[in-house]
């Protein structure tokens, strides 16, 4: 049996006080956070760069009313399948998101959804870097420090610098997380006042302006619309887990889920509709300088380059508990499994520091791609399959026989649902071209990506797992 079975209490030769940096199940006394500190750092991990670029996209389809609406309503529904998949295993036994999947992907299988949650945060990360590296040139420039200009070599530099800075941060695990966030939170405000400045300052042409990218058939722009939107709500499955294990009940975590990680990103993505409506600009470092001046500019490139850092430091983080499940790394140092989450990210800044920018549609639509169906895999499993019996023992017990060892360890019912419920997304919208099939108008691709990939693994666990009396189902 893996060693790690034996924190069912925090005993297992782990300090209590670290029990954070691993992937062992949390005890109720060692979840520290309430509702209050759960929803200021979920709130700063949320706001980021990605927001003003995620409403860029939706305003090229959108006017601003229509896209208040879609980003409000696409990043509540988004991160409420998320709660749905996660919160009650993560929560109920102080488990992250890689362990919360077992049930379903058995106690190797486990692997793929690692997989998709390293390439998820991987890419972020060095998005979100990047923009760090890039903002901070931008800020030497305006206040003096350096001349007009392209800074490739600074860019890269301070990119290394947000790398190492993360990596410091995070020595001290979640209590990392908690004071980064306790400190940048009041880069949303700021990011709420940019929003007020524009809006405010530049109504008429606001609320008249044309997209750029429309097309003929409004039903499909409001669905692309909300496609773009739960799109990076589904990002926050590989986040979830590490963070909201931190507090004691779902009670504590339901409304700050929702609101830190749907609500804010809705709103703030405004930013960036209101940016390229008006100004044809989605980074408010450059339309800043338009709209009030010098010192505004000085201020929002402040804010940008202070967003990243946040969410950076969260996926890192996550990135570093998932590796934990793997038995080579259960016990390794706890430097090392960061350094494995932040050096390809550092690397990626120095070497191909456009390759996210320049895909940043195909990108959102990978997540979607991917999270979606793992997310309806799971609702299927907890909620009508199991109806909340979950075994944590099972979860790490990984010898063969085992609850959730199924065959060989992985779950061939999981592993199909999940290539149905891509090829169900596939059908109906190219991530690519965004060219669409129907219903996608109606339906948009991600949700029936989650319906038909849970309805698939229904029907072939009943079929198949519980008829070879394996998966825990006979209990």
């Amino acid at each position: 049996m893996s060693s790690i079975l034996a924190h069912d209490a925090p005993a297992a030769g782990t300090a209590s006080a670290d029990v954070d940096k691993t992937a062992y199940p949390m005890l109720l006394a060692e979840r520290t956070w309430g509702s209050w500190r759960l929803l200021f750092s979920l709130t700063t991990v949320a706001a980021a760069t990605w927001c003003y670029i995620i409403g860029e996209y939706v305003g090229y389809y959108l006017g601003f009313w229509q896209s208040l609406a879609v980003l409000v309503g696409g990043s509540m529904i988004g991160i409420f399948l998320v709660i749905m998949a996660l919160m009650p295993t993560c929560i109920r036994f102080g488990v992250d998101s890689i362990a919360a999947c077992k049930p379903q992907f058995g106690t190797r299988g486990w692997i793929i959804p690692f997989a998709l949650q390293y390439l998820s945060i991987f890419g972020w990360n060095s998005l979100l870097l990047i923009f760090f590296g890039r903002s901070f040139a931008q800020f030497l420039v305006a206040v003096g420090v350096l001349p007009e200009g392209d800074h490739g070599l600074v860019s890269a530099l301070a990119t290394l610098v947000a790398c190492s800075i993360s990596f410091t941060i995070l020595l001290k695990g979640s209590r990392g997380v908690d004071r980064v966030a306790q400190i940048l939170v009041v880069h949303v405000v700021v990011g709420f006042w940019m929003l007020w400045l524009i809006v405010s300052q530049r109504w008429d042409t606001l609320v008249s302006a044309v997209p750029q990218y429309a097309a003929s058939d409004a039903q499909w722009n409001y669905a692309t619309g909300i496609e773009l939107a739960i799109a990076p709500a589904l990002s926050w499955w590989p986040y979830f887990g590490a963070m909201v294990r931190m507090t004691p009940s779902a009670r504590k975590a339901a409304a700050p889920a929702m609101i830190g990680f749907g609500l804010v990103v809705g709103l703030l993505s405004m930013i960036g509709v209101a940016g390229v409506l008006v100004l044809q600009i989605s980074d408010p470092a450059q339309w800043m300088a338009t709209i009030g001046g010098p010192t505004y500019a000085v201020i929002s490139l402040a804010f940008v380059t202070a967003a990243n850092l946040g969410t950076a430091v969260a996926g890192i983080y996550a990135s570093a508990i998932g590796l934990r499940h793997y038995r080579t790394l259960e016990k390794a140092p706890w430097p090392l499994l960061l350094l494995l989450s932040v050096g390809p990210v550092a690397l990626i800044g120095v070497g191909l520091p456009t390759l996210f920018f320049d895909n940043f549609g195909t990108f959102l639509a990978f997540i979607a791609i991917a999270f979606a169906p793992l997310c309806g895999i799971q609702i299927a499993d907890y909620w009508f399959l199991r109806r909340g019996r979950v075994s944590i023992r099972a979860i790490y017990d990984a010898r063969p026989g085992a609850d959730y060892y199924y065959w060989g360890g992985f779950n061939p019912a999981a592993i199909l649902s999940l290539l149905i419920g891509i090829g169900t997304y596939l059908c109906l919208l190219n991530p690519l071209s965004y060219a669409s099939a129907w219903p996608y108008e109606i339906t948009t691709a991600s949700l029936p990506a989650a319906f038909v990939a849970g309805l698939a693994f229904i029907v072939i666990t009943r079929l198949l797992v519980v008829r070879a009396r394996k998966g825990g189902y006979e209990a």
